[in-house]
């Protein structure tokens, strides 16, 4: 497995084999999954990683819950508002390796607000795929509160705590396909 100090060049993610997901509670007693179906992104290195940047593009519009009806109210401005904010950015700012393991820190912005977050990846490995592209693996997740970029739906359970958790994870199942 190549070192992540060696992996120079840039990288383009292969939107077929990766998913870019999230998992919040519901009704405080199961989980939901949820993932983006149209992203873009690109990281470039030079000598060493700390030279590195990352940039993602997610069509907020794009969120597949696998329900119909939740999917069209993340659309609206309670959760995404992707008539005013379509898209869903991440832009890196630091990133540092650590073993086999990758602290990626950059400004996310969701309905035009941009809060600093730092997703921890585990490199999955590096190899030439049958076309002859060099591909790298990662895979991470993050913890985020929802309400920090206003997305404040909140419907109060007799019981307690919330219908939608505040808290949400954030999860990447990466696979980069280094260019010529």
């Amino acid at each position: 497995m190549a070192d992540l100090n060696e992996l120079n060049g840039t990288y383009v993610l292969d939107t077929t084999h990766t998913q870019i997901g999230f998992v919040a509670r519901h009704a405080m007693v199961t989980k939901v999954r949820g993932r983006f179906a149209d992203f873009e992104g690109t990281a470039s290195t030079g000598e060493n990683l700390q030279d590195a940047k990352i940039n993602v593009v997610i069509q907020a519009a794009s969120v597949n819950s696998g329900n119909a009806d939740r999917d069209a109210h993340m659309n609206t401005a309670e959760f995404f508002d992707t008539e005013n904010h379509p898209t869903i950015t991440f832009d890196s700012t630091h990133i540092a390796a650590n073993g086999e393991n990758l602290a990626v820190t950059g400004d996310l912005t969701i309905k035009g607000i941009t809060k600093s977050v730092t997703v921890d990846f585990e490199y999955m490995g590096a190899a030439q795929d049958p076309f002859g592209n060099e591909r790298v693996g990662l895979e991470g997740s993050v913890v985020v509160n929802r309400k920090d970029w206003n997305i404040d739906f909140d419907v109060p359970l007799a019981t307690g705590g919330l219908l939608v958790s505040e808290k949400i994870t954030l999860e990447f199942e990466i696979s980069a396909i280094k260019n010529a």
